[in-house]
């Protein structure tokens, strides 16, 4: 049984980087590279559904490499949700002259990640990650004239170089306190006593490079404007490649709940993610710019998950983001329509006094599906914390300063929606996941503050719409946080994030962003700065 789940397990990560060389080595027309692809893919992800099914809950397959339960059920999502991006994509980009080299890279990036879910050691964990940021540049970049396509790789770039740093100096410091690279002897050194401040500061280091990787303010900039990719690289990104953060933060979570100082600053990010990425995505008009939107402020509840111990909701939360942005993203036509379909019909508000009675109503349900259940699954912080965040669904909409007709039916819709969503955290609760929650109440009080100021806001920008006039502003503007970060980063990395070519001198956009380009000290390669 154990040769079996080694066997299938680098299946997967065999399959995709015969994926990836197959455009190289054969010179099949695209048609027929897409067919291998998905052939490929598919088998891929079968050996992935049964390693889940046949390997124990943790299974050693070298000094190198490790089957774990929670590597395994994101191996299956991410292997799935590339299969299908891959069946899109096909269609989606027929006709492109560039097909061959996406294949090539949506196929290296499966078989890198694939590999970074089996890691069990620090090098290949680091090896891995930084293959996935490299191999990802060649589909942010897919249309090479877009220059904030350009501008939004080149930041990432600089991004995760960072935090490859940082994860070798956490990577340095373990090993010299363990004495080997493995993450196994690292958990069997903490478990036996063995913490020291050299393992607090690589649990820093680590949260650091997490953050770094996963797109919190203020690096989320490259996430935003990747909407200058294909549709189905944006899918990927949004639904599989940035939930990394949160699969290494779970895997560390020995370390991490011996780490105070790191546990405060994934609270800290998180939660200023969640509340800001939240406030600027119901301002934002373009549905793609405000799904992405949504992804920062969705990662940055995923960070405070895991800063607050709850990993095995951290992880529920992972599954479900990643299957709902995939969809999201690649039906984004349709949600264009519904939206549009939906402003048809005038201005709609929701009902005053539902703004403040929707919490009151939304709490007391999330204690009493639990208390039905038979108990509290999880801290009352954190009950309280989701009565605000599903607390919109009990929203009564009015229609043209009216109350609208349906709102009997809404209610019991809304009610239906608490009771179903609670149910379905309370089942998944209950799925053997090897995960064992450290939850802190602390730093769960800071949460459930930073969450009741959000939802605060959220009503008050329902209440006074024009009196907030000058914060919505800001808010639109992202708080100017990436235009900081952006100048900071040309300034310190330049670059050229235009396109020189006769297309951008014909259209008359590319032509004034190339000669601002020109003119931008910061914005030039190193020689030409020089010069």
């Amino acid at each position: 049984m154990n040769l079996l789940s080694v066997a299938l397990s680098l299946t997967a990560v065999l399959l995709m980087l015969v994926a990836a060389l197959l455009p190289h080595l054969l010179k099949l027309d695209p048609i027929r590279l897409w067919r291998s692809f998905t052939g490929l893919s598919s088998v891929a992800l079968i050996a992935s559904v049964l390693t889940l099914f046949i390997a124990p809950e943790s299974t050693l397959l070298s000094p190198w490499l490790q089957v774990s339960t929670v590597g395994m059920i994101l191996a299956v999502l991410v292997q799935l949700l590339g299969t299908v991006i891959g069946v899109f994509s096909s269609r989606y980009l027929e006709g492109e002259p560039a097909q061959r080299g996406y294949i090539a890279a949506l196929g290296g990036v499966l078989a890198a990640v694939q590999l970074l879910l089996l890691a069990d050691h620090w090098l290949v964990l680091i090896v891995a990650w930084a293959l996935v940021g490299r191999i990802l540049q060649g589909l942010l970049c897919f249309y090479p004239t877009r220059p904030f396509a350009l501008l939004a790789a080149h930041k990432k770039h600089i991004a995760d170089r960072l935090a490859d740093v940082l994860l070798i100096a956490a990577a340095a410091l373990a090993w010299q306190e363990v004495g080997s690279g493995s993450l196994s002897a690292l958990w069997a050194h903490i478990e036996q006593g063995g913490w020291s401040p050299a393992l607090h500061a690589s649990a820093v280091c680590l949260v650091l490079g997490v953050i770094l990787r996963t797109a919190l303010l203020p690096v989320h900039g490259w996430l935003i404007q990747v909407m200058e990719a294909p549709t189905p690289v944006s899918a990927l990104l949004h639904a599989g490649v940035v939930n990394l953060g949160g699969f290494v933060l779970i895997r560390f979570a020995p370390l991490l709940e011996q780490a105070t100082i790191a546990r405060w600053l994934l609270v800290i990010f998180g939660l200023t993610a969640a509340v800001l990425a939240g406030m600027v995505m119901l301002t934002r008009v373009s549905i793609k710019v405000r799904l992405a939107w949504s992804t920062v402020a969705q990662m940055g509840f995923m960070v405070l998950e895991c800063g607050l111990g709850l990993y095995t909701l951290a992880l529920l939360h992972m599954v479900g983001h990643s299957l709902y942005k995939a969809h999201t993203f690649l039906a984004a036509s349709s949600v264009v329509r519904e939206t549009r379909l939906q402003m048809m019909h005038g201005p709609m508000s929701p009902r005053p006094l539902s703004l403040w009675l929707a919490p009151v109503v939304a709490i007391p349900v999330v204690f009493g599906v639990q208390q039905i259940a038979g108990g509290l699954a999880w801290p009352w912080w954190w009950s309280v914390i989701l009565g605000f965040a599903w607390a919109p669904l009990l929203w009564l909409p009015t229609a043209h300063g009216r109350p609208n007709a349906a709102s009997g039916r809404l209610i019991l819709i809304g009610l239906a929606s608490l009771f179903g969503l609670t149910a379905a955290m309370l089942l998944a609760h209950t799925v053997p996941l090897g995960l064992v929650d450290a939850p802190d109440d602390a730093m769960g009080r800071v949460a459930l503050a930073g969450m009741g100021l959000l939802y605060l806001c959220l009503a008050w920008l329902q209440l006074q719409p024009a009196a907030l006039a000058g914060w919505r502003r800001w808010s639109y503007a992202g708080f100017y946080v990436d235009e900081f970060f952006t100048r900071l980063t040309l300034r310190v990395w330049p670059t050229i994030w235009t396109a020189q070519t006769e297309a951008s001198d014909r259209h008359p956009v590319g032509a004034v962003l190339a000669r601002n380009t020109a003119n931008n000290p910061h914005t030039r390669t190193p020689n030409e700065h020089a010069s």
